[in-house]
């Protein structure tokens, strides 16, 4: 189906202000209500607004997992899980998971639960959060038989979903009638760090080694990967199908938007704000990349191949407020499908593009 197709990709530099940067990101999660996305941040949380602007989540910090729930943003802190208001930001919840040597993935049902992955530890934790003043958690899985990271709560078959570290990770299940282990699948890839789903129930996997994203179908079969040239050390990825775009903690020092065949992803902000566009596509003599600015800016556009290599620069240069045309007639490629990147003042425009 084309909605699954790539279409853009967009790479938000911390070019915001100084104070409010991407450091040590390791979690995303999208809050529908207000459409921005709370970004794990080390000592801090930020919200990045739909304009691309980024603010402190109150005085909220996160150092792994994130969910959203029932109005409040829970996050992983060290061995605690703490809960806070979504309008307010204010704290609303606090619980020590009790021997948890390094907690990293979290998911939600959607009620009052919650579960939390303890990679050091192999161990599941679940969470009831029914009374906020008085959560309380116990251990529902004391060995995963492998390095659990990030985890999925798996609603229609009543499971968890949690993916694996090491080489040819696995995908485990756990079935939440009597929290039984099973393996659902073991991956060509390695060191596997997040988990999540679009709206048609495909899954998506964040991967280290080789570095990127993979999409299964809802049965957990028939791969489709989704490159991402240039991409580093992928974290808990969090796919927000209400906008049909993937963010990806990139590396612990940036976010990369993946857009898909959706007018409200966020690939429709970027290009409308420079009315690109690009084609025809598979390259012929006649396609081009057509872009306006509405400012003076300095604009760099060059060719990528699937490594992330920069295989021949377009253009680099401080161009004046207009619209241009820049013809793709003159590359000089073997055959093979490579990355046209723009970067621009606000961002990183990158359309996948195939030379016959």
């Amino acid at each position: 189906m084309m909605k699954y197709s790539l279409l853009s990709i967009i790479l938000f530099l911390p070019f915001y202000l100084a104070a409010q940067s991407y450091d040590n990101v390791e979690s995303v999660e999208y809050d529908a209500n207000e459409n921005r996305f709370l970004v794990s941040n080390g000592n801090s949380i930020l919200a990045r607004a739909s304009d691309g602007t980024l603010s402190f989540f109150g005085s909220g910090s996160a150092s792994y997992g994130m969910e959203v729930m029932n109005g409040n943003l829970f996050a992983i802190k060290g061995s605690q899980v703490r809960g806070y208001d979504l309008t307010s930001t204010e704290e609303v919840m606090s619980i020590t998971l009790s021997g948890a040597q390094f907690l990293n993935g979290l998911a939600n049902d959607g009620n009052n639960r919650l579960w939390a992955t303890d990679f050091n530890g192999n161990r599941i934790y679940e969470i009831d959060v029914t009374d906020m003043a008085n959560p309380t958690s116990s251990v529902v899985v004391s060995n995963t038989g492998s390095t659990p990271n990030g985890i999925y709560h798996d609603a229609p078959n009543n499971r968890l979903l949690f993916v694996s570290w090491g080489s040819n990770a696995s995908i485990k299940a756990v079935d939440l009638t009597d929290y039984s282990v099973s393996t659902v699948l073991n991956t060509s890839v390695g060191n596997i760090d997040g988990i999540d789903t679009d709206s048609e129930g495909n899954f998506y996997i964040s991967h280290w080694t080789p570095a990127g994203i993979t999409r299964y179908d809802s049965d957990l079969s028939n791969p489709q990967v989704v490159v991402v040239p240039g991409i580093a050390n992928p974290a808990d990825i969090c796919y927000a199908q209400e906008i049909d775009s993937l963010a990806i903690p990139n590396n612990g020092s940036d976010v990369l938007f993946v857009g898909f065949d959706n007018s409200t992803s966020l690939e429709g902000i970027i290009d409308e704000q420079y009315q690109l566009s690009f084609g025809p596509n598979p390259i012929t003599t006649a396609s081009s990349l057509t872009f306006q600015l509405d400012n003076r800016e300095h604009i760099r556009i060059g060719i990528y191949n699937v490594e992330g290599k920069l295989m021949q620069s377009l253009l680099d240069h401080e161009l004046d407020a207009g619209r241009y045309n820049v013809l793709l007639s003159e590359i000089q490629l073997s055959n093979g499908v490579y990355f046209l990147r723009m970067k621009t003042e606000n961002g990183i425009i990158q359309r996948k593009m195939v030379v016959r």
